[in-house]
């Protein structure tokens, strides 16, 4: 039967190997990729080659009123029948920048909002679109463990605040710096497993979300803000770490993202699955009250009006606590 996945990050990268994978192993999906500008579209057309049905939308990440216009049209797509049933939801698209000091349109540092908000905006406006069985994937990080088994200390860890701190620019020491942009990301990867776990508590039966972590990828365009000194170790040095257990190649975190998101990787709601296996993510990242509050702060951030007013997600849970492993 004939149903929509919705993909953010699909243009290149794992996101692009997980795109190709999803079709080639499920001809029944219409995937609808949203990208920045005209890059949608191309990636479209590339993907649609041999008679897959790719369509896409236009976003910028980066700004909320865009993915809420995006998220809007899906919507609309969705209840006019020109989309199929919504089954799946992957929110792989992510950023890193040199410093945290970068501000978005909305007035929120940069990294938090594409890697956190923008996520909340895509779930919190098509939760009451999504048919059952559905399966919402958003893209993680070992970053968030913060040690040096899980970064080779080439990342520093999570460090923790409110989140009207994070959601600003200037959270972190020395804000101008490449190490606190990297903070932001790692800090921004585990709000991301927090809002993980408290959509587990939330969502209704039938439709479970899950963090999928590929591990240390060279190669991708997550370092495309980086200094040319760094840019050329990620394309030309590092990608030869994936020989080793350090890291994980572009084709082979693809294919792990594309299992997870059409099931064939079995992973309960509320679960994170580290590559090809549900694991035990850190002990920080199980945290309710953060989780919690962190929640509320999403809400008032991208005040997603038109969400709530449609479909209202209540605590206490509905479920167990998320998966521990």
């Amino acid at each position: 039967m004939k149903h929509t996945i919705v993909m953010t990050g699909a243009s290149r990268g794992i996101g692009r190997v997980a795109a190709e994978q999803i079709l080639r192993q499920s001809p029944d999906v219409r995937l609808l990729v949203v990208a920045r500008g005209s890059s949608g579209a191309q990636v479209a057309t590339e993907l649609g080659k041999g008679g897959n049905t790719v369509s896409h939308i236009a976003a910028d990440l980066g700004s909320l009123d865009s993915v809420r216009s995006a998220a809007t049209r899906i919507r609309d797509l969705l209840d006019s029948g020109e989309l199929p049933p919504l089954h799946g939801f992957v929110g792989n698209a992510g950023i890193q920048y040199t410093n945290a000091l970068t501000e978005g349109p909305d007035g929120f540092e940069a990294t938090f909002t594409v890697n956190v908000l923008a996520n909340h905006v895509f779930v919190r406006m098509l939760q009451d679109r999504f048919v059952a069985p559905a399966r919402i994937v958003i893209t993680v990080s070992d970053t968030h463990f913060g040690d040096f088994r899980h970064n080779l200390g080439m990342v520093p860890g999570p460090a923790w605040k409110s989140p009207d701190v994070l959601a600003r620019t200037g959270a972190f020491p020395e804000p101008d710096t490449a190490a606190a942009g990297r903070t932001a990301y790692s800090t921004s990867k585990l709000a991301a497993i927090y809002l993980v776990h408290e959509y587990a508590r939330r969502l209704p039966a039938g439709i479970d979300i899950v963090g999928y972590n590929p591990g240390f990828v060279p190669g991708t365009g997550l370092a495309r803000n980086a200094d040319p000194v760094s840019r050329f170790a990620m394309r030309r040095i590092l990608p030869a770490m994936t020989l080793t257990p350090f890291a994980t190649s572009r084709h082979a975190a693809g294919r792990y993202l594309a299992d997870v998101v059409l099931g064939s990787i079995q992973a309960p709601t509320g679960s994170y699955v580290d590559r090809n296996r549900v694991d035990r993510s850190s002990e920080e990242s199980y945290d309710p009250r953060r989780e919690g509050e962190l929640w509320d702060a999403a809400e008032r951030f991208t005040a997603a009006r038109a969400a709530r007013d449609a479909f209202t997600l209540s605590r206490p849970c509905r479920r167990a606590a998320p998966n521990t492993a």
